[in-house]
């Protein structure tokens, strides 16, 4: 479901409605662009972002989780104060589903279909922010369960599957870079012939799944990748 565009108040620009894949009184799923940040950045031309979009359409929304800006997909709002507790909550428990697909550089050497682990510690590279790196001795543990799709042999790239089961800053990216498998259009962590092979980063949220906070239904979201 997509709301109306809104009028905008005076000085400010028209934007696009968020697409609602789900709406109830407790809960939003939304679609995000790529290229859209979750929050508002620093500075006046960052302000644009999709948890401000979705706040004129519906007030009182409240974020949940991020993507990162050049990712694209499913991202889950809260309604209210207690609903954003309980979300984040099972955020923090590790009960909320999540699902990536992504395009890497390289031909995965694993068979299609068969799911493999990445335990690589995660750290912030203080000098290059907002990069991270892999660094034994000050990263934090961080797991990522990948698998990979299909192989196109003649452009040399894999379609993958990814499960985070941690939720690190750029952790798909950089467990997938320190593998040799960059993700294509990745503009942080990918070589300039990599990131030159797509228009955008080919990673996106195709699935979220989670009880919901009020009822106890159990929820399930997808949405197709446009890569």
């Amino acid at each position: 479901m997509t709301p109306t565009v809104a009028e905008g108040t005076a000085g400010t620009a028209r934007h696009p409605a968020p697409m609602a894949l789900y709406e109830d009184a407790d809960l939003l799923v939304l679609n995000k662009p790529s290229g859209l940040l979750c929050v508002p950045g620093r500075g006046p031309d960052k302000q644009d972002c999709l948890s401000a979009r979705a706040q004129l359409y519906w007030p009182g929304a409240l974020i949940v989780h991020r993507l990162d800006q050049a990712t694209s997909g499913l991202v889950l709002m809260a309604r209210h104060a207690d609903a954003q507790r309980r979300l984040s909550l099972a955020f923090e428990q590790r009960q909320v589903h999540k699902r990536y697909l992504a395009v890497v550089q390289g031909l995965v050497a694993e068979p299609p279909g068969t799911w493999a682990d990445i335990h690589l510690p995660i750290a912030a590279d203080w000098e290059r922010r907002p990069l991270r790196i892999i660094d034994a001795l000050q990263g934090k543990p961080s797991h990522t369960r990948w698998r990979a799709l299909a192989h196109n042999t003649a452009a040399g790239t894999t379609r993958v599957e990814l499960e985070p089961v941690t939720g690190r800053t750029h952790q798909l990216r950089v467990h997938l870079a320190a593998l040799g498998h960059p993700i294509l259009g990745d503009a942080l962590y990918a070589d300039a012939a990599t990131q030159a092979q797509a228009p955008r980063l080919l990673l996106h949220a195709g699935e979220l799944a989670l009880t919901h906070p009020a009822t106890g239904q159990a929820m399930r979201w997808e949405l197709a990748a446009d890569f």
